[in-house]
C-alpha cells in the first residue's frame, strides 16, 4: 500500500486490523479514521511534503539544543548558518 501508492486498499486493511486482537493497532486505526481523507491522499497522490518536514524537524532540533541559552536573534543566526 505504501510503496505502490494504493490508498484505495486502506479500508480493507483497517477492517482487518479491527478484527484482530491487537489493542495498539486499534488505537492507530482510530487515529487514521479521524482524518481518513488525508491519509488516503497521502497514500495515493504523488506529492510529498517530506522535504518541508525535514526542514521543520531540523529547526526544531536546533531550537531544542539552544533552549534557555540565547534569544531569538541568536537562534535565527544559527538556523540561517546551518
Amino acid at each position: 500500500m505504501l510503496t505502490e501508492r494504493r490508498g484505495e486498499r486502506l479500508s480493507e486493511w483497517l477492517d482487518a486490523v479491527r478484527q484482530d486482537d491487537l489493542p495498539s493497532l486499534r488505537t492507530l486505526v482510530a487515529g487514521i479514521d479521524r482524518d481518513r481523507d488525508a491519509v488516503i491522499a497521502g497514500l495515493t497522490l504523488p506529492w510529498s511534503s517530506g522535504v518541508v518536514e525535514g526542514h521543520v524537524n531540523r529547526i526544531k532540533m536546533l531550537k531544542r539544543q539552544m533552549f534557555g541559552r540565547a534569544g531569538f536573534v541568536f537562534l535565527r543566526k544559527r538556523v540561517l548558518m546551518s
